[in-house]
This record gives structure tokens, sequence and C-alpha cells, in this order.
């Protein structure tokens, strides 16, 4: 069953809507929007959907860019029923038992679990004087997660009494409070409290710093577990894309948006690099928010967000990702599963180095992905396909890293410490090698200083304080994705959309401003 467009727009022409950016956010706001009765164009540079979670295919070897699980289904499910259709007649996800594993340099692990007991039973084995805080800690997320998912996270935030209505139960909760802050005040021991707090670096932000309200992530995978789905992240955006084709959207590759186009104080359609004008009366941008407002609102005179108040802002840490195939190695390291965080000596200190200092650490810790344990078609039948992440500083720092030079010095340390403390041998079998550094994510994605994950989500960039999902700077412009209302991560780029579709005229109204938008140009 596909969405229906309102009778009473039959015989006319759908209202239109360009999508700058084919990410995860994008996709799912060209769903939104072609479920409302628009007719939608999604332009992106590259080559495949998706953005940073598409991949890339290369002797015979799939390597996942970005993120490789799904913490909250269902709100791919209710995208897809937005759409009249099926996501799991569309997407295959598999549940993981355990979700992932941490290491530590004294040999301990702890490997978080799906039901709850067994979940206990790991804390109890790693602290056991800390069972009863845990217990705490996991009702304080579920309390956070209650109001900053579901209630913030899912609403529109850009009127500031949104924010003042808010106030309250922020304080109530501790916002101010860090992550770790507040795992510090529930539980003694120091591998527990990182295991407890390192969750926001994998949407930007620094643990020490970070509001406590991302405690939430807890409850997330406590509630709903860790899903990897089959074919990756990336075979959800093809589904995405597919969708938005049957719905008569149009998806095209290979092609930038160079401009916003403004016509009566509007935005009125976007011109491309290559001197296209695609006129619409509403444009959405998954491009990141500092790109969006720097380069394609370049022209216009803006009132909050200028060159200058971007610069002020703090950006999320850079990613050194290095991407690599074995063969030979389907029935070795036995003990590794699909998500191992391998941790090094140091945890505040290396954090740091990358956030504050700036500095490229000499030590190291690593998020290693391993799909072939769930989906071996991401490589031959005896090898395996791997990345291996590391936090870097972005590129915005006082003095940073040449990564033209360091690249090869920094992918040989990577695999030093993988050969060390988890793929013993691995340099003999490696046949694929990729590497992406914060350039790469500056030159691929344009994400402003190459940041992974755009601004950082402290307190004062959050919500009302982040760049809003309906534009500050001009009518008819709306915002999705990371560097928007809530975040990063895919539940919050695909909650940006589910709040775009709050926020955007329905079909039958924004037909009535086809007019303006005809002119554009």
């Amino acid at each position: 069953m596909e969405a229906r467009v309102d009778p009473r727009l039959q015989g006319q022409r759908p209202p239109r809507a360009v999508v700058i950016g084919a990410g995860l956010g994008g996709l799912a706001a060209a769903m939104r929007l072609g479920a409302k009765g628009y007719h939608v164009t999604v332009l992106d540079r590259l080559d495949t959907p998706g953005g940073r979670g598409g991949a890339i295919t290369t002797g015979g070897f799939r390597f996942d860019l970005g993120p490789t699980i799904v913490t909250v289904p269902q709100v791919f499910r209710e995208l897809w029923a937005a759409c009249g259709r099926d996501f799991d007649a569309e997407v295959t996800l598999r549940p993981l038992d355990p979700f992932y594993e941490i290491r530590w340099p004294d040999g301990s692990r702890l490997a978080p679990r799906a039901d709850a007991a067994a979940m206990r039973a790991e804390v109890a084995r790693l602290s056991p004087g800390d069972l009863a805080g845990y217990d705490r800690f996991l009702r304080d997320s579920a309390a956070r997660y209650r109001f900053g998912f579901e209630n913030l996270g899912r609403r529109p935030m850009h009127r500031l009494r949104d924010l003042l209505a808010a106030l309250p139960t922020f304080a109530l909760l501790r916002a101010d409070r860090s992550v770790y802050g507040h795992a510090a005040r529930r539980v003694r021991d120091e591998r527990l409290r990182m295991a407890l707090s390192f969750h926001p670096l994998f949407i930007g932000g620094d643990p020490f710093r970070v509001t406590s309200m991302y405690i939430l992530v807890s409850h997330l995978e406590a509630a709903f577990g860790v899903h990897s789905a089959i074919g990756g992240v990336a075979a959800i955006a093809q589904a995405m894309a597919r969708v938005i084709a049957a719905q008569g959207g149009s998806l095209r590759l290979g092609e930038e948006a160079d401009e916003v186009l403004v016509r009566g104080g509007r935005a009125a359609g976007v011109r491309t690099l290559a001197g296209e004008v695609l006129k619409a009366e509403i444009v959405v941008s998954n491009a990141d928010a500092g790109h969006t407002y720097s380069r394609l609102l370049r022209k216009l005179h803006r009132g909050r967000w200028t060159d200058a108040h971007l610069a002020s802002r703090r950006w999320s840490m850079g990613l050194f990702v290095w991407h690599f195939g074995t063969r030979g190695t389907r029935g070795m390291w036995r003990d590794v599963g699909q998500h191992t965080i391998l941790n090094g000596p140091r945890y505040r200190g290396l954090v740091e180095d990358i956030f504050t200092r700036g500095r490229l650490a000499p030590d190291m810790s690593l998020y290693v992905h391993r799909p072939a344990v769930t989906d071996p078609t991401v490589a031959p039948p005896d090898g395996d396909s791997f990345y291996a992440l590391s936090p870097v500083p972005h590129l915005g720092h006082a003095d940073p890293v040449d990564w033209t030079a360091e690249a090869g010095p920094y992918r040989q340390r990577v695999q030093a410490v993988l050969e060390a403390g988890l793929l013993p041998g691995l340099g003999r079998h490696v046949a694929e090698s990729l590497v992406f550094t914060p350039e790469t994510f500056r030159d691929r994605y344009l994400s402003p200083l190459g940041a992974g994950f755009s601004i950082e989500p402290r307190i004062l960039q959050s919500a009302w304080f982040r760049p809003h999902n309906i534009s500050e700077e001009l009518p008819g412009l709306y915002l999705v994705g990371a560097g928007t209302h809530p975040g990063a991560g895919l539940p919050g780029v695909v909650a940006s959309a589910e709040v775009l579709a709050r926020l955007v005229p329905d079909a039958r109204h924004a037909a009535a401003r086809a007019a303006p938008a005809g002119a554009a140009g």
C-alpha cells in the first residue's frame, strides 16, 4: 500500500521539494515529504545513497562507511508506515546478543546483553559492589529517554518558549551534569564508569562535558536491543531510495547543490554546481548545518548563523577509520564478535587530547566492526571485512594534524594495536585497505573542520541551541540530519525528518505558494 495524495490536489501539479543530500536524514525527509504529497527531488554529490551510512565495494569486500548498528528500529518502522509500507518486508534486521564487547588493557571484559538478568550478571562479574548503582543508573537512563528522546527529540524545538518550558525538567534531571559525571555518581569502578559513559563518542560528544541527558542511550540498548542490518546500513539507504522512487520522487546522484535560491524572501529552489536551476516550494538541507549556512546561503545576509558564529561553535571530534579486508580468516579470531571496543591505557586523558588539546595522542582506543559475523556477504567466503575507528582531533585546532604525512604511520599504529590486543597475525592476511581521515570527511562529506558528527552536542549546543529544523535565516528552508535537532546517530537523524514532517505544510497548502517559486532563478 502506498501513501495517498490529497484528493483536493487531483489535476494540479504537486508542489515541489528539493532535498539537498541523500544521507539517512535526507532520505527520511524525502520519504516524509512524498507521503505528504510533494514531488521530491533529492540531490547528492556522491554516486550512492546513504551519505555517511553508505558503503564502498572493492576487491570483493563491502566496507560499511559509517553507522553499523540500529538501536531504535521503531523509528524506521514508523517512517515506513507513514509511507504506507512495511519496513520489515523490505529490510532484514538481526538482533545482536551480546550487543558488543568492551575490552580493557588488564584483560577484563564486559559484554552488554539483551537479557536484563544476563546483563546484571555481567556487571556483577566486573564489579559486584556496583550492582545497586548500576540498577539506579538504568532507572536514571529510562527517565531521560522518556523526556529527552520521546518528548524533546521527536518534536520541534525552534521556539524559545519550548526551551523555557523544558528548563524545570532539565534542572530536575541534572542536565548540567556530564555523562561521565553522572556515571561516576552511581558506580565506583572506573571500567564500569567508562562502559556507562562512552556512548556520546558515537554522536561526536566528549563524555566528560556532554550533558547527562545522553545517558538515555543505555535505556535504548536495554529496552530495544542492538540490531544489525543485512547488507549494512547501506541496505537501509537503498530501501529508502526505492520508497522515494515508488512515491514518484527522483534521486539524482553525482550532482552537487551549490546555492539555495531566494525569491520573495523565501527559499525558491536550488542551483546545482553545474548551473542547473531546480525550482521548488520548499528546500530541505541534509548537508551539514555549517555547510548549509556558510556555503549554500553565502549570498544571504544571516542574522544568527553567521560565519563568525559558526566558527565559535564547538565541533565534534574527527575520525580516523581504517577499512580493511582479510583473506583466510573466516575461522580465525573466534572470540572477536561483530562489535568490539578496544580500550587504550587512558580514558579521560585521551579524550582531553582529542577534544581539548587537539593533539594526536601516542595511544588510542578503537571501535572494531566485523560484519561477517552476521552478514557473510560482506567478504569472499574465506575472508572478513573490518573497520577500525579511532577518534582523533578535528582540523580546526591551533596546530591541526597533517594527515597527508600522518595517515600512513597512524594506520600502521592502528594495525599494531589490533595485532597486539585483538587480531594476532593480522598483517599476513590484509588483502584490501582503505583509509578515511578527517580530511576525507571534509572533502567527501563537506563536513566543516572534518568533524565526524557536526556540532558537538553539549548542553548549550543541543535542542533550541542547535541550528533549528526550520531555518532561522530563510523561510521555506528546513534542516535535517546530524547538525540540527535532535542530533547525530541513526535514531537522531531519522527523528529529524519526523520533526520536519510536523513543520512542513501539507501539499495542499504548499501548492498555494507555487507562483513565487515559479519565478525563481
